[in-house]
């Protein structure tokens, strides 16, 4: 899953398709067809930032930054859109203009969620977050984080269930960096197969997070991430940095645990990465 962040703000590389202090859309579809060309299978189009102390954007905003985006990929790409959002009026107009994925950061918690997410006939992605992304690393507590998670997954696919949605159209996000310690998300990724509730597959995001740049104590201050920012893009100054091999190490070791799908800004070299984790699985069966 690569992802294309419409936003002026995300944590990794918020503004690198905005001109003059507005999205580019011609920019924001290079992007996402040259992560297309580098092997994304899905893409994933967020306008909202979710990122630790992100403020909340209006309905208008967020229609105006994702909608253009997934209209001209729908017509142009052939590729799973997946979208990033908890509002159900973008979750209704997205699935009519060819999204064919909700991923929802808040697990279809928001009024109408939920039954605007039923209505598409689409699947969804349900993450786990403690708080809201304003306030959610200021101090995150857990008695046992992965039963807690497990848990609030659980209601969710109950809720899901009884909205209408069907099981078989589940995927579960534990939700990495969403209100977690070092060593929260340290223990989620060690007992991954634990959240693969009901045999749904799992859905993981490690990525360039803060993750890395605490275990590294590496500066996640002063230049662009590895790899760059799209073509034409402006200056990253004061992004992630140097991210790009551990994330290629998260990636790996979650898949060897059991997730289905990875969420990269890094494309080529994430798929690069999982062809050997699938070459080995390969070799494996012999």
């Amino acid at each position: 899953m690569g992802i294309v962040n419409t936003t002026p703000d995300s944590f990794s590389d918020g503004g690198a398709l905005y001109r003059n202090g507005a999205l580019d859309l011609e920019q924001a579809f290079a992007h996402a067809r040259r992560l297309c060309e580098e092997g994304a299978a899905i893409l994933d189009i967020g306008g909202e930032s979710t990122r630790p102390g992100a403020a909340p954007v209006s309905l208008q905003q967020e229609q105006d930054r994702v909608l253009p985006l997934v209209e001209r990929i729908a017509a142009e790409l052939d590729v799973i859109i997946s979208v990033d959002t908890s509002s159900a009026a973008v979750i209704r107009d997205a699935a009519t203009l060819g999204a064919g994925l909700i991923n929802d950061v808040r697990a279809l918690g928001r009024d109408g969620a939920l039954e605007a997410a039923a209505a598409t006939g689409l699947p969804v992605c349900l993450m786990h977050m403690q708080g809201q992304p304003d306030t959610m690393q200021a101090e995150p507590l857990y008695a046992d984080v992965v039963a807690e998670v497990r848990d609030f997954l659980t209601g969710r696919i109950a809720a899901c269930v009884g909205a209408g949605i069907d099981r078989q159209r589940l995927l579960l996000d534990p939700g990495f960096g969403f209100g977690k310690t070092v060593a929260h998300n340290l223990q989620l990724l060690d007992r991954l197969p634990e959240l693969a509730l009901e045999g749904l597959p799992l859905l993981v995001g490690l990525s360039r997070k803060s993750l890395i740049g605490k275990v590294l104590a590496r500066d996640a201050q002063g230049g662009p991430p590895q790899g760059g920012p799209p073509q034409g893009g402006p200056p990253q100054g004061g992004l992630p940095r140097d991210r790009l091999a551990a994330s290629l190490a998260l990636a790996v070791l979650a898949v060897e645990r059991g997730a289905a799908i990875v969420r990269a800004h890094d494309v080529a070299a994430t798929v690069d990465a999982l062809a050997m984790c699938a070459a080995m699985r390969e070799w494996g069966r012999h």
